[in-house]
């Protein structure tokens, strides 16, 4: 008996003391749980207030394209191909015949316009000639008749002089014979002489004004035939004008079947077309990328671009149909943005700076979605700007929401 007493206070001395210390223990975890939560809630705090959390805007939109623009090859008119020199990947130089569409017809039409123009050059060439030498005529004319004005001129001056000395000569006789100086078979001999010249004067006159005004009669009758000449000289240089405008449309409209490759690069699409088909005009037949290095072109919402997406900001390109788990994303960075938007987007242009795995054969016309870091602030302002944001979203009014309510009721 006294042995198990023994016992007894042997086992009962350790259970004491570790019921003390579970005791002591239990005091302490409320202690411990506060600080770690404090601990927790410093941490927490510091993370919600200080972190820096990027914030990006999305462009499901992308594709890669090259520096230069690509030209697409469109045929300028309708009608039947002749030649269709395209096939996909083909390189091309500037300057190529691509593509040439049956001009039969406009060709008979050129060659006619132009065997019309070829006979008109000589007829007008020949008509000036005329018109030159009837000019020349009508010049030479007007000189010869005003010397020979002059000459009559001198000549009734002359009769007239004599009419005057007769005149005279006729009124001394009549004085003598009045004195009885002279016989008056005399005195009528110098009358008769006297009425001789004045008619002879008379005529001299009258001569000189049938010759002025013979001389204008010709000199209107020249001018008149001169003027028809100018008149069907331009009726000739009409129809040669009209017939080179002719020739000018004609020779443009084959030079618009004739299509050349504008610019040096790799045709990357191609319509299925072999010769002796028909083509309709504006029709797309072929697209020639040129040579050069690629950039990727994003479409943004205007609303979340505008103001927010700039010049040097970094991005991430995923390609569709490389998985960016697998091949990572393409680095880029933005270069230039669109200040107003098309077809209710903004185009937003981006340059490459890498290739994240090297395995990425890049090439134009690539798709894919463009990541654009626009900001980075700390996850409180988040909070404040969602928080902002569902504040101003507008309201439905009182009836309309009583409208509402009675309807579900």
């Amino acid at each position: 008996m006294a042995c198990r007493l023994l016992e007894c206070a042997d086992v009962s001395a350790p259970f004491a003391q570790s019921m003390r210390a579970l005791s002591a223990d239990h005091a302490r975890s409320p202690r411990l749980a506060i600080v770690s939560g404090l601990v927790l809630l410093g941490a927490w705090l510091a993370w919600f207030f200080g972190a820096k959390v990027s914030m990006y805007e999305v462009s499901e939109a992308s594709r890669l394209e090259t520096e230069r623009a690509a030209h697409s090859i469109d045929a300028l008119a309708s009608g039947r191909l002749a030649m269709f020199d395209l096939a996909l990947n083909q390189e091309v130089q500037a300057g190529d015949v691509l593509v040439v569409l049956d001009s039969e017809a406009e060709q008979r039409r050129l060659d006619e316009e132009r065997t019309r123009l070829d006979t008109l050059s000589p007829e007008i060439d020949a008509l000036a000639r005329v018109v030159t030498a009837y000019e020349r005529s009508l010049a030479h004319d007007r000189a010869a008749t005003a010397v020979a004005v002059q000459g009559g001129k001198a000549k009734q001056d002359e009769a007239e002089a004599s009419a005057r000395l007769a005149s005279e000569e006729a009124a001394r006789a009549q004085e003598l014979k009045e004195r009885g100086a002279i016989s008056e078979a005399e005195a009528k001999r110098a009358r008769a002489r006297a009425d001789e010249t004045r008619a002879a004067a008379l005529a001299r006159a009258f001569e000189a004004d049938l010759e002025s005004r013979a001389q204008r009669t010709r000199e209107s009758q020249g001018i008149a035939r001169i003027e028809d000449l100018r008149r069907d000289l331009a009726m000739l240089e009409g129809r040669r004008a009209t017939t080179l405008a002719k020739i000018d449309e004609l020779e443009h409209e084959i030079a618009r079947r004739t299509i050349r490759a504008p610019i040096s690069g790799r045709v990357e699409d191609v319509a299925v077309r072999t010769a002796g088909a028909w083509v309709k005009e504006g029709e797309k037949l072929a697209v020639i990328v040129p040579r050069g290095g690629l950039r990727v072109v994003a479409e943004l919402a205007p609303q979340t671009t505008v103001g927010r997406v700039r010049a040097g900001q970094s991005a991430r390109v995923r390609l569709d149909g490389y998985p960016w788990t697998q091949y990572g994303a393409i680095g880029a960075r933005v270069a230039s943005v669109a200040s107003e938007p098309r077809n209710g987007h903004v185009r937003v242009e981006l340059d490459v700076t890498s290739e994240s795995s090297g395995r990425i054969p890049l090439q134009h016309g690539m798709t894919g979605s463009t990541e654009i870091e626009v900001d980075t602030a700390s996850p409180a302002v988040l909070v404040l700007r969602a928080t902002g944001h569902l504040l101003d979203r507008p309201r439905a009014p009182m009836a309309d929401t009583a409208t509402r309510g009675g309807g579900a009721s």
